[in-house]
């Protein structure tokens, strides 16, 4: 493992030198402290001519040799056009639907290993042509034998180990960054690297895939909201997914969207309606919604239609983290700073002992000036960076459940600005989240909860009983403690006693030269010995 992430570091210095993208970074407006080590760089002692690429393709081209994960990142940057220059994020998007493909040979090849038979008898029709490519896998069009148009997606060959590679170096700075810094530590990096690796992982595996896009497609499948395709399980298995295919224009196909005449307005609203519908209605949102992997339906552009796929990455919150999220939401949007700092205290993002007053001063200062900009022209991205500036001075601590949430809305807010720059964010998410808290204390979700609570009170009666059974007698299944720990302290002083033995019986004899009568002595010191050091 070690000699490999060594390897996987001197790769990503050789990318790094070969698209120059330290040129890209010393060329920002860093503190001298920090551009000084350019001159330490050997490499940059050679004169180096001027590049045939622009900067944004060097960094595409760069995010695509070093692999996925560096390649997510990317995507999730190509959204933000607020916060990046136009050449930047126009090339990194080309991250999203065009990733290099790899050899049509190995996905053939893969798939009938994992289906069990050859390609032309699970399919009427199979493309080896890729019909996409991304990250972590590509797409082949195909016809099932009963004349179902699908897609068959495979996992690219060769990921784990290159992904094992990163994680080991992610891994490794963010405990560096834990031991180095206070901040970092109360920011939790192993933590929410832990979760980026779990999920990463999850999205090698396309049975669990399919089994998101199957409770996704349920919990839409009454709304005109999201079409989620279907899945076809006789031919899925965990590095081959089958689903049915779609038809759609890519959401960052302005000319085609605007050229069918579709409502840009509603689109981008609908779009922020779908995801907190997914987050607080049904605690189950696609994480992964990058321009591509959402599509707008031909069918009624009046009254647009999304459709997901690739839902690899799922993410869901606890009722409390609901609760406390749409209620801080609310609070925000009513400019109420004082409940937004006594729910980070109750909820024990900052600790109990913050003061209120003082937490709500600072939160105040920062959200004043950007609330008092035009509604259309307010980012959230930057009021949480702002926000959490000023509550890491009150020792707050990053939610790590909440890492692929912020990810999520990030996306969704880059997207709605991409569809209709006047999207006003908070006037479309504000009816929802106040309806969603109404509905909460209904009498009929009431009587849900009661119901479910009744139904809990058999198990905690046994619960209940179990616990004062183990009160009454605590060791009662503890099993016998070892000889040695029970009596350690016994053992040692018998030792100490037969060492004691032998010295006197040493001095008695006089010659310790003579087996025939020494033998006692080195017998009862040998014996010592071993109780008193024996472990």
């Amino acid at each position: 493992m070690k000699l490999l992430a060594v390897r996987r570091l001197l790769r990503i210095l050789y990318v790094v030198i070969r698209y120059r993208l330290d040129d890209l970074l010393f060329a920002l407006p860093l503190p001298f402290w920090l551009r000084a080590p350019r001159f330490l760089l050997p490499w940059r002692w050679v004169p180096r001519g001027k590049s045939s690429r622009s900067r944004g393709e060097s960094l595409r081209l760069a995010l695509e040799e070093l692999g996925p994960i560096f390649i997510k990142f990317g995507q999730l940057l190509s959204t933000r056009r607020d916060l990046l220059p136009p050449d930047i994020a126009d090339e990194l998007a080309h991250l999203q639907d065009r990733v290099p493909p790899f050899d049509p040979a190995k996905s053939l090849a893969l798939i009938e290993e994992q289906l069990g038979v050859p390609v032309s008898v699970a399919f009427a029709r199979f493309d080896t042509a890729p019909l996409a490519s991304a990250s972590v896998a590509q797409v082949h069009a195909a016809q099932l034998k009963s004349g179902e148009e699908v897609v068959v997606k495979v996992v690219r060959p060769g990921l784990k180990p290159v992904i094992k590679a990163d994680m080991a170096w992610l891994f490794l700075l963010a405990k560096m960054a834990e031991r180095a810094s206070a901040e970092a530590r109360r920011l939790h990096p192993v933590d929410v690297v832990s979760d980026y690796e779990k999920t990463i992982y999850d999205e090698l595996d396309l049975l669990r895939e399919a089994a998101n896009a199957s409770q996704l497609r349920r919990n839409f499948e009454d709304s005109g909201l999201l079409y989620v395709p279907q899945v076809y399980w006789d031919w899925c298995r965990p590095k081959v997914l089958v689903m049915e295919r779609i038809y759609g224009i890519p959401v960052n196909d302005m000319e085609t969207l605007a050229d069918q005449r579709t409502d840009m307005k509603l689109l981008a609203e609908r779009g922020v309606e779908i995801f907190f519908t997914q987050v607080f209605t049904h605690s189950f949102f696609h994480a992964d919604m990058h321009p591509g992997n959402i599509f707008v339906s031909t069918r009624t552009p009046w009254n647009p239609q999304y459709i997901a796929i690739d839902c690899g990455i799922i993410g869901s919150l606890t009722p409390e983290d609901q609760d406390y999220l749409a209620r801080n939401l609310v609070a925000f949007f009513k400019r109420d700073y004082r409940k937004v700092a006594q729910l980070h205290i109750d909820s024990g993002w900052v600790p109990q002992e913050t003061q209120v007053n003082d937490f709500e001063a600072a939160i105040r200062t920062v959200c004043e000036p950007i609330f008092e900009r035009p509604l259309k022209d307010i980012s959230f991205g930057l009021l949480l960076m702002r926000l959490f500036q000023t509550a890491r001075r009150f020792n707050m601590e990053i939610q790590p459940q909440l890492v692929l949430l912020q990810k999520t809305l990030l996306n969704i807010e880059g997207l709605g600005r991409q569809l209709h720059p006047d999207l006003d964010l908070w006037t479309t998410a504000q009816p929802f989240l106040e309806r969603w808290m109404r509905e909460r204390v209904s009498p009929r979700n009431v009587m849900h909860n009661l119901q479910s609570q009744v139904e809990q009170l058999p198990h905690l009666a046994n619960m209940t009983r179990s616990l004062l059974e183990r009160m009454a007698q605590p060791h009662a299944n503890d099993p016998p403690p070892p000889w040695r720990e029970r009596d350690g302290w016994a053992v040692r002083l018998i030792g100490a006693l037969l060492v004691g033995g032998s010295v006197m019986t040493a001095l008695g004899l006089g010659n310790l030269s003579d087996p025939a009568t020494a033998w006692p002595a080195w017998l009862m010191g040998a014996s010592g010995l071993y109780l008193i050091l024996r472990r």
